[in-house]
């Protein structure tokens, strides 16, 4: 599968590991889940899927250790109405953002369990898919390289300011969204 992931990220994370496996899906979580749970807020039902994502992200940062129940988080998480498959497919706007949402969560949970580079990988191109999507519908956006320069930097040593600059991008992504929420709807 060819992967929007750029070729030095996946390479440092084949190197690297562990750590920066865990880190790198950390970074791509936190930035995407203003996109679950600003959507998913509020919805009958939905409270204990909200507050299960927001603790697997505030837990995926603890980068420095694998979780011990990361399978079991991935098992959980494969159960949300976002993974399951459906013969209409997905056309909503906010379902659409609130599935890549789940699926960046589920193969960072996975990584971060399993130390896989191919998961993460798989991680970073969910992320850049759905911000690549987002692109093409926002005029003048580009959230794709934003997640492209939040990745490089997720593996470049220098970690400084990584948390505040994916929960910033995730609340710049949200904002586009809804933005978007609103206009198809009216």
């Amino acid at each position: 599968m060819e992967t929007l992931v750029e070729e030095a990220v996946a390479k440092a994370l084949r190197e690297e590991g562990g750590t920066a496996i865990r880190l790198y899906v950390a970074t791509c979580t936190e930035s995407m889940a203003p996109l679950f749970v600003g959507l998913r807020a509020g919805t009958a039902d939905r409270t204990a899927d909200v507050d299960f994502y927001v603790q697997s992200v505030r837990d995926l940062w603890q980068a420095d250790r694998p979780l011990s129940d990361a399978a079991a988080r991935v098992h959980r998480l494969e159960q949300f109405p976002e993974l399951q498959p459906s013969e209409e497919g997905i056309t909503d706007v906010a379902d659409t953002y609130a599935f890549f949402a789940a699926l960046v969560l589920r193969h960072a949970l996975s990584a971060n369990g399993s130390g896989s580079a191919a998961e993460a990988v798989a991680c970073g191109h969910a992320a850049l898919t759905a911000m690549g999507l987002l692109d093409q519908n926002v005029a003048g956006a580009a959230f794709r390289a934003q997640e492209q320069r939040l990745q490089s930097l997720s593996v470049s040593g220098d970690v400084a300011g990584l948390w505040e600059a994916s929960f910033e991008s995730g609340r710049e992504r949200f904002r586009a969204v809804l933005a978007r929420v609103a206009g198809s709807s009216g």
